[in-house]
């Protein structure tokens, strides 16, 4: 039972930014953020190995998207650039706490602990 809060989503035109954040009691060994779209399966977004800060992303954000971590709020942020309409999802944050399937990646089954989700709405 690992309470997870996200925050900071909203409606914005395409070609802007924001940023999304997840609070949580600590951080786990892993943390992930994935989104979904009315109709569509959960994907993976990004994640960040914690103690090494570590990060991967998704093909369709790397290079727009920024996965952060601020140990003393323990808080995870996705920073998001350049938006575009496909990327219109609920977005979910998520923890591993198993250093032993934190090993870098974006692997949805390693993930267990999931946020309420923040709705991105991105308008042409």
């Amino acid at each position: 039972q690992v309470p997870l809060v996200e925050s900071g989503g909203g409606s914005v035109q395409a070609g802007g930014s924001l940023r999304v954040s997840c609070t949580s009691s600590r951080l786990a060994y892993c943390m992930g953020w994935f989104r979904q779209a009315p109709g569509k399966e959960r994907e993976g977004v990004a994640t960040i190995r914690t103690n090494s800060g570590s990060t991967d992303y998704a093909d369709s954000v790397k290079g727009r998207f920024i996965v952060s971590q601020d140990n003393a709020k323990n808080t995870l942020y996705l920073q998001m650039n350049s938006l575009k309409p496909e990327d219109t999802a609920m977005y979910y944050c998520a923890a591993d706490w198993r250093p032993s399937t934190c090993t870098g990646g974006i692997r949805m089954r390693d993930f267990d602990y999931w946020g309420q989700g923040t709705q991105v709405t991105v308008s042409s």
